[in-house]
């Protein structure tokens, strides 16, 4: 973009830039009203104390502001491109005789190497060569430019807004569009095979059960003697799965129930409770378990006792 040595100046950017933040600052608002009520947001706006708020909102605002502003500031029509409503439901009922961009092409010869419609385009595309499927929005702008730039020449633009049937060349047509998919393919098909090789590898690897143990959260003093085992099943059918203890004598512990059985997806809970007879020191011990498929996996935890009774539980 060129600007105008008269309005080149300093000034007008630091104006500019701080329209431009005030309007970030406005719209970054917008969003902390999906969590917060409109009271509590004027309480964040006016500074006011209000417990409501989290401490960590002014960062997550600060945030909003720089999105806002790096978008309105360097990615030009970023609405129209990407969320205007009025495309969608215009691309929903455009049809092959609906209103489009029109090139004379008996003219050819007066738009070589120009392309000044091509970069007036904030879509990106070629005004010369639409069809029903681009991202053409009927803005006009490529229209003007072509008229600006012939204007000069004594002539009138090689671009119109036309009703009716599309005139294309069918095969040229397909051409084009089959050399673009092949210039994007040079660098969007390692990626596609990328995500595809992690679908294939995450499939191969899926556990249909999971085994989780944690701290209780009963504490008596400093002790911890209680561990809460989930177990889930991902599948939406019945399943049986065995647990064990490994690791500690018998008697030293109790075990809710030996197995958790589902009549579907969903997740179980079991206690493990450890009693007073374990000795000083650091025992390790493995929780096990094991489905009638033949799936198993274990946690290892670390029980420590003390003088008090305390834990260091991983996996």
């Amino acid at each position: 973009m060129k600007v105008a040595a008269a309005k080149n100046r300093l000034g007008n950017w630091l104006l500019l830039g701080l329209i431009i933040l005030v309007a970030a600052m406005l719209f970054s608002l917008i969003p902390l009203l999906y969590f917060y009520p409109p009271d509590v947001v004027w309480s964040f706006i006016t500074l006011r104390p209000d417990e409501r708020l989290a401490s960590s909102l002014h960062y997550i605002y600060t945030i909003f502001v720089i999105i806002f502003f790096v978008d309105i500031a360097f990615i030009r029509h970023f609405w129209c491109r990407f969320m205007c409503v009025y495309k969608v439901w215009q691309h929903g009922f455009k049809t092959r005789q609906s209103l489009h961009v029109a090139y004379d092409k008996t003219r050819t010869e007066s738009c070589d190497k120009c392309n000044y419609c091509v970069t007036s385009c904030f879509l990106g595309i070629d005004p010369r060569d639409t069809n029903m499927y681009d991202s053409c929005i009927n803005c006009g702008e490529c229209i003007d430019a072509c008229n600006d730039l012939q204007v000069k020449k004594g002539e009138v633009g090689l671009l119109r807004f036309s009703l009716g049937e599309r005139e294309q060349n069918r095969s040229g047509w397909l051409l084009g569009r089959l050399g673009s998919l092949s210039a994007r393919m040079k660098w969007t098909l390692p990626f596609s095979l990328l995500g595809l090789g992690m679908f294939v590898w995450g499939l191969a690897n899926y556990d249909h059960y999971r085994l989780a143990v944690y701290r209780a959260d009963a504490e008596f003093s400093s002790a911890i003697k209680d561990y809460r085992i989930r177990v889930s099943n991902k599948l939406y059918r019945d399943a049986v799965l065995t647990l064990s203890i490994e690791g500690l004598p018998k008697g030293s512990y109790v075990l809710s129930a030996s197995e958790a059985r589902f009549d579907s997806a969903g997740k179980l809970d079991l206690e493990l409770q450890i009693n007073n007879s374990l000795p000083q020191g650091l025992h390790r011990f493995l929780v096990q378990i094991q489905s009638a498929d033949g799936w198993q996996d274990s946690y290892r935890v670390q029980h420590f006792v003390g003088k008090g009774r305390g834990l260091d539980h991983d996996r």
